[in-house]
């Protein structure tokens, strides 16, 4: 065996070392997510809208991160994931400076959709995490937690670093520094990844039924299932996620501390990614993808009686810890169920219907607010979405495990 080729090994000293890059390239990536959360104040009091139209950039940006992740999958397939990331750096840094030179509420939103969402943060996301899944075999899900923990150690460091600048500097010039630093920082950083995937799991595409677990049904059908789960649990996840900001100045806070409750959600997901990704290596997917939805719909619950400012650092906290390996799963779910061949396209879609989810709860809880003067009604709303999520994760396990009995005995 060369060294070369010593070296592209799954598990490898390189790919441990790629994961790092990537890790860094989704962080980075991460801001064009959450700029806009924090942004939504400012950006709402500065174009004289409603809570629901300053919702709206947020919405087109995850419309465009969802639809972005098919075709960078897509990309990722075909030409390796250094092609999609580079055109991500160049996308976020082209959209935030385009989103800080608008004139109106409209051209925002069409700069956070196309731009930032359709072809930046789509490209650090979905991509990565469905690379990574081809470096890795047996320690696949810790490994594939630690790159997706890149989007939520992005959650951590942008809202405080972002609220400091607005403070500071407003922002416009904000939106623009930041333009710049991810052009400077990203498309260099992506030659890092030129590599392919190892030439193993290529030759494994030749049968596929080798890398895949049984399931008594279709693979579209367990694609739709998956994608209806990934819709009905971020539609859940949003609410907290996008309006925590906001919630906490209805409240009486300030906004800095909305933004630093968003911060420590974010963190305590990180610490849940990496967990979930140590627990997806012993029980599989579809068991941390239950776990993961049980959680998070207690954490829902926790915020409806519990509104002073202590006790929404805890449950912000509590929902971060609860709900943060829900989405890295659903990328062990297809390695372990779906040909390897098509793990940045399928992976991209599943991905993609659970950024359809977080853009309509963000918008639905901004609507319903619009509606009610209260954030309760939303909370509520997102609590039986995620129900439906908890019955879908449940069916496929039971599926599953059904299937799995009989394969002895037909053997």
């Amino acid at each position: 065996m060369s060294i070369a080729h010593a070296r592209s090994e799954p598990e490898s000293a390189y790919a441990w070392a790629r994961l790092v890059a990537a890790l860094v390239l989704m962080t980075l990536g991460g801001v064009g997510m959450y700029a806009v959360v924090v942004a939504l104040p400012p950006v709402q009091a500065e174009f004289g809208v409603s809570r629901s139209e300053a919702s709206l950039p947020y919405t087109l940006t995850m419309i465009g991160f969802a639809l972005g992740g098919i075709l960078m999958g897509r990309l990722s397939d075909r030409f390796g994931v250094m092609v999609p990331v580079l055109i991500g750096g160049t996308g976020l840094g082209l959209g935030f400076i385009a989103a800080a030179a608008t004139g109106s509420l409209w051209q925002f939103a069409l700069a956070q959709g196309l731009l930032i969402g359709l072809l930046g943060t789509s490209a650090t996301f979905a991509p990565l995490v469905a690379d990574t899944s081809l470096w890795f075999t047996r320690r696949r899900g810790i490994a594939v937690a630690i790159c997706a923990s890149g989007n939520y150690l992005g959650g951590a460091l942008w809202p405080p670093v972002l609220q400091h600048f607005f403070d500071a500097n407003g922002w416009r010039a904000t939106f623009t520094g930041v333009g710049i630093f991810c052009i400077a920082t990203m498309v260099p950083l992506a030659f890092a990844l030129r590599r392919r995937p190892p030439v193993l799991h290529a030759a494994l595409n030749e049968n596929p039924t080798v890398t895949t677990k049984p399931m008594p049904l279709t693979q579209n059908a367990l694609l739709v299932l998956l994608c209806v789960a990934g819709v009905s649990c971020c539609v859940a996840m949003s609410m907290p996620q996008v309006h925590i900001v906001a919630y906490c100045g209805d409240l009486g806070f300030p906004a800095a501390r909305g933004a630093e409750m968003l911060s420590v959600m974010l963190g305590f997901g990180i610490v849940s990614r990496l967990a979930s990704g140590w627990i997806c290596d012993r029980i599989g997917g579809l068991r941390t993808l239950l776990l993961g939805s049980a959680l998070q719909g207690v954490a829902l619950l926790l915020f409806l009686p519990f509104d002073s400012l202590a006790s929404l650092y805890v449950v912000a906290a509590l929902f971060g810890l609860f709900q943060g390996g829900i989405v890295p799963s659903y990328a062990i779910i297809v390695r372990e169920y779906f040909p390897p061949s098509r793990a940045g396209t399928n992976v991209g879609l599943v991905i993609m219907c659970t950024l359809l989810g977080m853009a309509l709860g963000g918008w639905v809880s901004g609507a319903i607010f619009d509606l009610t003067g209260s954030y309760r009604t939303a909370f509520i709303h997102g609590i039986g979405w995620n129900l439906l999520n908890l019955t879908i994760a449940f069916y496929l396990l039971r599926c599953s495990l059904a299937k799995s009995a009989l394969v002895p005995a037909a053997r």
